[in-house]
Parts: structure tokens; C-alpha cells; sequence
């Protein structure tokens, strides 16, 4: 039997729109901390119950260095085994030449809405390799219970207050039998998490940020010796032997186990601290980090995107994914579990703020934080980063004072430079 031309044309319009509509499989690698996996698997799958697509969600490891470095194995080989990638925020400039440029396939001004400092960090040469899907700033976690009960009126607003406070606390606990209670946790090990903390200190002392925006080298100065040099005194003191192996997750188990008086970490844990097997729920809050000796207050700012890799085979199923994660009610969402929007209208959501009030009083901390120098620093910054984290390491664990470590740093630092920066 022939068919007529009518029967023809449907047909072969059927096969387009099929085509057209044909289910894309699409694998995005996210998560690292807490309960990240699993939240981007839940929202990935809204995204794929909405449009029809597939969506494969895989994991990433813990250590921000660890993960890049099998980001750029995948990446250099071409492999399109994953379409999306969560990045941090200092990786843009690292990884441009492997990811697709986003303004390609998101709706015409879709990226207004969003912090433009952020945009700007995660556009490069005109091309937009990430949206960013939220943001971080260093918080310091306190034990409103422990601090009421030991007479003080609020947290510390300062350094040397947090290590008087602390130092009161952790010796009363002790004396009323628990052992393994500490006055402060934070991140000591070798690695990125120890350059957010150590870049802290020393711009909280007025200890500059290591590299300027004009590429002078600054971190060799006396203030950031001695906020390296106070550091080092918490160690066995306040804090842990060893914290000087300490990650976040390391931090927020002995925090949230009951443990500590303070922590310093990402607002990730606020939600994780407030769930409901938590021993320290409802016994918790967060404000800014201590101030150093002239009353300044830093907060490193961090965060993550998304980016499309230009090996991928479903790169417009695979930006729609993007699109979707990084939309205002997403946003809204993790919002309410402790993640730090990059669109600002979302710290103003009342819906947001009845559940984290903390979130519209932290805002100017988070649009204020401070920054590391991956911009001025590009491609060479992962060798800056190692080159800060290792001296600051040597001066927490008693290899060295923060004069001599960052005297040494320093000439590491124009060597870095000395091949380009």
C-alpha cells in the first residue's frame, strides 16, 4: 500500500516533533559537603519531572584542591561524560577554555538579576562560563545557651574577646565533666580551606590580601605575621591539636556532636546544626567574624556556579538544567536551608526569612566579603593559594613564626609571578 502525501507530511512531521522532543540524558557532578548530593539530586529531578529530560547526579570528593584536580583530568581528555559542573567561584578564569558560553542558550537578560559582582567573576572575555548558584561567607557559629549561661550579653566582637570567651567556656565545661570540649574549631588543614581562614585573619589585622589588585605582592607585613602568630596560639590552647588537620566537615562534627563554643564555617551548617537529630539545635545562632585590633571585621568570599562543558552532547538540555537550579524559587528554597543566594531580591523573601532571620542581617557581610586574588592571580592562582595555605600551615604547627613563613612566602610569591600572572 503507498502512502498519499498528506499521510506523507504527517508522518514525517511526527518523526520532527519526536526528534524535537527526543529525552536527553543529562549528568551533573555537585556536591562535596553536608547534605549538598543530595539536594541537588532532589532539585535536579524537579528539573527533569518538568521537562521530560533525564537527569544523572553524581558526587564530587570533599577537598576543593582534590576536585580540581580531577575537573581538569576529565576536562583536558574532552570527555563528555559530564554536562555540568559545579565550580567555585575562583575557577572561571582557570577552566574558561573548557566550559560553553552560557549566553548562548539562556533567555536574553537572564543573568540582571544576579549579584553583578558575581556575574562579573564568572564572565571571562566576554563569555559567560558559570551563573552562579550561591554564595558563602566565612560565619562565626556561637552556643547562645553557653554564652547565657557563663554570663556573657552576646558573641564576641573581636579576636581577643572570642579567646577570652573561649578559653572560659571550654575550661567550665571541662570542669563539669566533658572532656572533649573545645572553645573554637575552624579549618587548619593544607589546603584552599586554610587560605579562606588565614586570609581572614590577616585582613581583619589590615594584613592586606596577599596579592593586590595591581599584582603588588603585600602579604609580607607585620600585621599579617602577628594574625598568623595569634592563630598559632589557639592550637592546643582553645582549639584542637588537631586542628590543624581540621576541613569543614571535620569542624562541624565536633560543633555539632556539642563540643565547641564557636566554630568558624560556611553557612551550610546552619541548617545542618538545626536538624532535628541535632543535639544542638535551637541552641545556636551566627554572626560576622571577629574583628583584629583596629575593628575590622573580613569574611572570604566563596561560592559556587554552574558551567556547561563544551564536550558536552546535550549542551542545551544540559543549560536548561542550569537555568532551572539557579532560578529565583530554586534559590528561594536552598535559601531555606542555609545557602546563601546569588540573587539578591531572595535575602527580602519573607517566606525565606521566616525560616533563616539570619539571612537578610548577614546580606552586607556576604555583598561585602572579602575577595581572594584568583582575578589578578588567573591561571597561576591554584600555585599562590598552595604557596599561602603552606606557610600559614608551617606557622600553626610550630615549624615556623609568621615573620619568617611569610618572609619566604613572599619570595615563593615572585617566582609565581615571575612566569606570569
Amino acid at each position: 500500500m503507498t502512502l498519499r502525501p498528506l499521510t506523507l507530511f504527517v508522518a514525517a512531521a511526527t518523526l520532527l516533533f519526536a526528534s524535537a522532543h527526543a529525552q536527553s540524558t543529562v549528568r551533573i557532578i555537585c556536591g562535596s559537603v553536608g547534605d549538598q548530593t543530595e539536594l541537588c539530586r532532589q532539585q535536579a529531578e524537579m528539573w527533569a519531572a518538568e521537562t521530560g529530560n533525564r537527569v544523572e547526579v553524581l558526587p564530587s570528593v570533599p577537598g576543593s584542591d582534590d576536585r580540581l584536580a580531577i575537573y581538569q583530568q576529565q576536562l583536558t581528555a574532552g570527555s563528555s561524560e559530564i554536562d555540568v559542573y559545579q565550580i567555585e567561584n575562583i575557577w572561571p578564569a582557570l577552566l574558561a577554555d573548557f566550559f560553553a558560553d552560557l549566553n548562548e542558550f539562556l533567555p536574553a537578560g537572564y543573568t540582571d538579576e544576579f549579584f553583578p559582582g558575581m556575574i562579573q567573576n564568572d564572565t571571562v572575555d566576554g563569555r559567560l562560563i558559570s551563573v552562579p548558584w550561591y554564595g558563602d561567607a566565612g560565619l562565626l557559629y556561637f552556643r547562645t545557651d553557653l554564652l547565657e549561661a557563663y554570663g556573657f550579653n552576646g558573641p564576641p566582637t573581636t579576636w581577643v574577646e572570642l579567646e577570652q570567651m573561649a578559653a572560659e567556656i571550654q575550661a567550665g565545661e571541662r570542669a563539669a565533666g566533658n572532656a572533649s570540649f573545645w572553645g573554637f574549631v575552624w579549618q587548619g588543614a593544607p589546603y584552599e580551606g586554610l587560605t579562606c581562614d588565614a586570609l581572614e585573619w590577616i585582613y581583619s589585622f589590615e594584613g592586606g590580601t596577599i596579592v593586590a589588585p595591581d599584582g603588588t605582592i603585600t602579604v609580607n607585613n607585620e600585621a599579617a605575621a602577628a594574625a598568623l602568630d595569634m592563630a598559632a596560639a589557639w592550637v592546643g590552647t582553645i582549639s584542637p591539636p588537631g586542628v590543624t588537620g581540621y576541613r569543614e566537615e571535620d569542624s562541624r562534627g565536633i560543633w555539632q556532636a556539642g563540643n565547641a563554643a564557636f566554630m568558624r564555617n560556611w553557612p551550610y551548617a546552619y541548617a545542618l546544626g538545626n536538624s532535628d537529630d541535632s543535639p544542638i539545635r535551637d541552641l545556636f545562632d551566627v554572626t560576622v567574624l571577629p574583628a583584629g585590633p583596629t575593628g575590622m571585621n573580613a569574611a572570604t568570599f566563596g561560592g559556587h556556579s554552574l558551567a556547561v562543558s563544551r564536550f558536552s552532547n546535550n549542551a542545551e538540555a544540559a543549560a536548561d538544567l542550569v537555568r532551572f537550579l539557579t532560578s529565583y524559587d530554586v534559590q528561594a528554597d536552598r535559601a531555606k536551608r542555609g545557602y546563601n543566594p546569588s540573587r539578591p531580591a531572595v535575602y527580602e523573601d519573607e517566606a525565606v526569612l521566616e525560616v533563616v532571620p539570619f539571612m537578610g542581617a548577614l546580606f552586607p557581610v556576604f555583598a561585602n566579603a572579602v575577595q581572594r586574588p584568583t582575578t589578578i592571580t588567573a591561571e597561576a592562582y591554584p600555585r599562590v593559594s598552595q604557596a599561602f595555605w603552606s606557610a600559614s600551615h608551617a606557622v600553626l604547627t610550630g615549624q615556623s613564626d609568621g615573620a619568617t613563613a611569610l618572609s619566604q612566602l613572599e619570595r615563593q610569591l615572585e617566582q609565581i609571578r615571575g612566569r606570569g600572572w
